[in-house]
């Protein structure tokens, strides 16, 4: 088998991280295309399980949750009934510690409730009690949150206001059009007001 020496395989890798694409990361480095995916599954592979063994027990004050949208394959309106769920949009679920700024739980799926329940519920096997949940509108985060941390989570909500189309060079991307106001929302518990945001939102990051 021929394997990469450990010096290139990390060149790959921060090549990646940096965000560059897979025949960018070809050319700036030689290494074939097939085997720079093949490498990056196995790291992905790898980090899968240190973060699953790393992140339990966690004690945390503030999670912002949030999802970042991306596609698979093709964009959503192109895909066919025999694409399934795997291709077209998909969402990466987050949940960010706001002091720290760890990922303390993700999952990458379709925006609905199913996934949202999973997502909340590894989240849940994570952390300790009495932090403060924050997330966006999303209706299927009520739910999830009430039957996995209780209805007396401290848990509030960012609201979007939204208007107009989005531009040209926006189509089709997460945020639909403009948003011209913010408004929080306590769902249940007592979240501390200016503590209150959300990782896509808040700007900290």
């Amino acid at each position: 088998m021929n394997i990469l020496p450990l010096e290139r395989q990390a060149q790959i890798i921060a090549a990646l991280t940096e965000g560059n694409s897979i025949r960018a990361t070809e050319r700036m480095t030689g290494a074939h295309r097939d085997t720079i995916m093949r490498l990056g599954a196995r790291i992905g592979d790898g980090c899968a399980g240190l973060h699953d063994h790393l992140f339990r027990n966690l004690d945390t004050r503030i999670l912002e949750l949030d999802e970042v949208w991306a596609y698979v394959g093709k964009k959503q309106k192109r895909t066919k009934p025999e694409d399934g769920n795997e291709k077209g949009d998909q969402y990466t679920f987050t949940a960010l510690d706001a002091d720290s700024k760890a990922i303390v739980a993700y999952r990458v799926g379709k925006r609905d409730g199913d996934n949202t329940r999973a997502f909340v519920w590894d989240l849940r096997e994570r952390v300790s009690d009495y932090m403060q949940i924050n997330t966006d509108a999303f209706l299927p985060y009520e739910q999830a949150i009430a039957d996995a941390f209780g209805r007396d989570a401290h848990y509030a909500q960012i609201v979007k206001k939204v208007v107009g189309e989005p531009p040209v060079n926006a189509a089709r991307r997460y945020s639909p059009g403009k948003v011209v106001s913010v408004s929080k929302r306590v769902v249940s518990g007592f979240p501390v007001g200016f503590l209150t945001s959300t990782a896509m939102s808040s700007g900290r990051i």
